[in-house]
């Protein structure tokens, strides 16, 4: 395949939408083939086009790419956003990291039952304030650097903003003791591409509502 990458999955964020940014940061366009019936996802089992039966999927120069930390680390290596080096690199895995095991609580928290979404929501606030977000408010400010990796951006530092923007929607003043991260939020939020993907009409998800929710667990009998 040429041209534009396409992404398959539903009309949701989900483990898609770290894609979508990423790719927004880059500068890259891409189009979407939205997953709305149990039929279409059938299909692409069928077709042997998902290689462990499970989305994201993403056709990209020539490829047919599975598994969300391989798309991304593609992206990011693609368009010069996985550091200079391999320390730099090794930087960027561990940060990205610990904010995907944080976006993880996250995303899941709108598909659990409605008597476990206080305490978990509960639990994710506690994580980022004590647990996260110290840490890279701590990054930054030892490293002195507009980015927490080397000099320029990359994938880290689009992996945080996305972080920071989530757990801003379970609780919107979590920012308020750490003035770096702050900083840095307004630094990421000014960087062109990433303006451009904050704007209405982009290609940026809002969070799952429970029309969404039926739609995903019918799709996937959950």
């Amino acid at each position: 395949m040429t041209g534009k990458p396409k992404l398959y999955y539903f009309d949701g964020r989900g483990k898609m939408e770290s894609i979508r940014w990423l790719l927004a940061a880059a500068g890259i366009e891409f189009e979407e083939e939205f997953l709305e019936t149990r039929e279409q996802y059938e299909k692409l089992l069928q077709d042997g086009a998902l290689l462990f039966q499970q989305v994201p999927m993403v056709e990209i120069n020539g490829m047919k790419m599975v598994q969300t930390r391989a798309i991304l680390s593609y992206i990011a290596a693609k368009y010069n956003l996985y550091g200079k080096d391999l320390k730099e690199r090794a930087l960027i895995d561990m940060y990205v990291e610990g904010t995907t095991d944080l976006m993880g609580m996250i995303m899941q928290l709108p598909f659990q039952p409605p008597e476990a979404q206080e305490k978990n929501l509960a639990l994710i606030i506690e994580r980022a304030a004590t647990r996260y977000f110290p840490v890279y408010e701590k990054v930054l400010k030892d490293h002195g650097q507009e980015f927490l990796v080397g000099s320029r951006f990359s994938w880290a530092d689009v992996h945080l903003f996305e972080a920071i923007l989530m757990a801003e929607e379970c609780k919107p003043d979590i920012l308020s003791s750490f003035p770096q991260l702050q900083a840095f939020k307004g630094r990421i939020s000014n960087i062109p591409t990433v303006k451009k993907f904050l704007q209405p009409g982009s290609q940026r998800k809002p969070p799952a509502d429970d029309k969404l929710i039926a739609k995903v667990k019918k799709i996937f009998n959950i």
